[in-house]
């Protein structure tokens, strides 16, 4: 008994080993893996930012954001599914194609790039175009019988350009549209007035009157490019509502002097012109 109780006690040491390393595991390579990835992505959007169009930005936004389906009753009925279909109006955004009522609410009332409202002004801009051709023809005389005299015509020049067709008339040589440096017009101004009136009648759009004028000679005590110029132009509003034509169709008048020549002579009297813009639905 004594040698037992004599005898060294055993001590056992267990080491704790850490797996890993020392690197505390790998969940810092995803994170970091995570932020280069939405660097890139976010260096990748600057770019396209500034190297593509605003056409070419809104077909990638497209591709990226469909609104068609591939279906047209994708997911709709009630069977195991439960589903309704994409295009019902009570399930999705209001905007885009997606529309499935001929005639939606206002409040959700789809207008897609190429929904109705689009081929309403595709069909209405087709319509203006012909008709403007068709205006062009007559004053020029190239669809056969010319609306015009040789001699109104010498005056006339005509085009479309966004804002409407333009019908400009101007002054020539010993041929001027008013007299002097008046508001007074000449015989030929009345006619092209009354030619105006007939054909800008006929059709619904509203119109626009621009007076311009030649430049004068700076030793000019009062220059007076701005008073005749208006004074022209509501001169041929007048012409235009004794001819007959509807005095609410006329949108403005406005004068523009001498800024804005036709001729690069600013003296020349090709600058003393006058415009009537049948303006296009909406302008």
């Amino acid at each position: 008994m004594s040698t037992r109780d004599n005898a060294a006690p055993v001590i056992i040491k267990r080491k704790k080993v850490v797996a890993g390393g020392g690197h505390h595991g790998g969940a810092w390579k995803v994170a970091y893996a995570d932020f280069v990835t939405a660097m890139m992505a976010f260096f990748l959007l600057m770019w396209l930012l500034n190297a593509t169009t605003e056409k070419q930005r809104k077909g990638i936004a497209d591709y990226f954001n469909p609104t068609i389906p591939i279906n047209r009753i994708s997911g709709g009925g009630e069977g195991a599914f439960g589903g309704d279909s994409v295009f019902s109006e009570d399930q999705i955004a209001q905007n885009g194609t997606g529309a499935s009522s001929a005639l939606p609410t206002e409040e959700r009332q789809a207008r897609g790039e190429r929904g109705t409202d689009s081929d309403e002004q595709a069909r209405e801009q087709a319509q203006f175009e012909q008709m403007a051709r068709d205006i062009e023809k007559s004053l020029q005389g190239l669809g056969g019988e010319s609306m015009v005299t040789d001699q109104l015509a010498r005056h006339i020049v005509t085009r479309v350009t966004d804002e409407g067709l333009i019908v400009e008339f101007f002054d020539l040589e010993n041929e001027p549209l008013f007299a002097g440096d008046t508001a007074e017009p000449e015989p030929v101004t009345r006619e092209i007035a009354q030619m105006l009136a007939r054909v800008f009648g006929l059709v619904k759009n509203e119109v626009a009157i621009n007076g311009f004028t030649r430049s004068y000679p700076e030793m000019l005590r009062t220059n007076p490019v701005w008073e005749l110029s208006m004074a022209r132009a509501q001169a041929m509003r007048g012409l235009l509502e004794e001819a007959g034509f509807d005095k609410d169709k006329v949108q403005r008048v406005t004068g523009f002097a001498d800024r804005k020549p036709a001729a690069k002579v600013a003296m020349s009297v090709r600058n003393n012109r006058l415009e009537l813009i049948l303006l296009r639905s909406g302008r």
